[in-house]
């Protein structure tokens, strides 16, 4: 077998803020494994300032892998505990490599039959305006689940955007989740929280930074609404430091990123480590191109969640690679009749 590994700059189509800031492009890694007449296709999708293998010898230990792909995807796999999206992009490309088709590593309805994933609109900070405008798209594509960021415009501001979204559309029509990335401080976050609880919000997502697992722990105890870790998670690689999270913090939900927490197996560690402890969980994209997506909404239906996952972010780029993967109506589907762009993977893998 041969590994190689290549990268690419996916330019976004609208510049998307975070309460870390503005994103116009976003890196990422592609990983080729040649068996035979066989070929897969894995994403290293690193988000940099948030991913933890953000490290200077990141590409270092992509040559390491693709040096070393005799060791298997576990030998791999157990060297790059510190590189969740190295870890994941290696689960793809094996998984991809040994299929029969190598854009379909879990064979279901949802590749065979066009079975959707619901799945939330995300919108993206800006000013009022503009998110507003997001939003009123939002709402005409027929998503029934909402997904706001919040934390980089006034507060108020904010509030009245939910406001307006609820004097129109109650519980029952539209899930409102939001996402503050860490914005509040430990001590305004209480208040924060139950002006946000007016409005009948499903979660908010990292109310304060990462890192600080007693003020959480406080926050998830007496919230008015339920909390979801996001951020928290990010860096953790050991079982028992998983465990003692959980068990510290107590959230009512966690958010779970392939990319960064070590990608199938690292998600199912911290889902079983949950379920044990009666904590909800669902799966969200991390700005992978198509092919990042493709495996991680493959992996997600096969775990037959109902609730509305974070995975629509494949139209975000001018340039991402055609695929079957469509949103409709609140939700994805891999579409027959559309087709992986292989003139463009064509060369991406050369």
């Amino acid at each position: 077998m041969k590994a190689s590994y290549k990268k690419y700059t996916l330019d976004f189509k609208v510049p998307s803020g975070t309460s870390r800031g503005v994103m116009t492009q976003k890196e990422t890694w592609f990983l080729i494994l040649r068996d035979g007449n066989n070929f897969g296709i894995g994403e290293c999708g690193i988000l940099r300032g948030l991913s933890v293998d953000d490290r200077p010898d990141y590409e270092a230990q992509l040559a390491w892998a693709c040096d070393n792909v005799h060791l298997g995807k576990d030998g791999l796999m157990n060297h790059l505990k510190a590189y969740p999206s190295i870890q994941f992009g290696v689960e793809q490309a094996f998984l991809s490599v040994n299929a029969k088709n190598p854009f379909e590593l879990f064979p279901s309805d949802f590749t065979r039959k066009e079975a959707p994933i619901p799945i939330n609109g995300l919108i993206w900070m800006g000013d009022v305006a503009f998110m507003l405008k997001q939003l009123e798209q939002k709402l005409k594509d027929g998503f029934p689940c909402i997904k706001m960021k919040i934390g980089a415009i006034d507060f108020e501001k904010e509030l009245s955007i939910l406001k307006s979204i609820r004097e129109n559309f109650s519980p029952g029509e539209i899930e409102l989740r939001v996402d503050a990335n860490g914005a509040f401080s430990p001590n305004e976050a209480m208040e924060k929280l139950e002006m946000l609880s007016n409005f009948h919000i499903h979660s908010i997502e990292q109310p304060i930074k990462a890192g600080q697992w007693e003020e959480m722990a406080k926050l998830c105890e007496k919230t008015p609404l339920p909390i979801a870790l996001d951020e928290e998670l990010i860096g953790v690689f050991n079982v028992t430091e998983k465990e003692k999270l959980l068990q510290t913090i107590q959230p009512q939900y966690i958010i779970l990123k392939p990319s960064l927490v070590g990608g199938i197996q690292g998600s199912g560690e911290w889902m079983d480590l949950a379920e044990k402890q009666h904590i909800g969980w669902w799966i969200t994209s991390a700005l992978e191109s198509n092919i990042g997506l493709n495996a991680i909404a493959q992996y997600t239906y096969s775990l037959n969640t109902k609730m509305p996952q974070g995975l629509g972010t494949g139209s975000l780029y001018t340039n991402n690679i055609e695929s079957p993967l469509e949103v409709s109506g609140g939700q994805l589907f891999y579409r027959q009749s559309k087709k992986w762009n292989m003139e463009l993977i064509g060369k991406i893998c050369t």
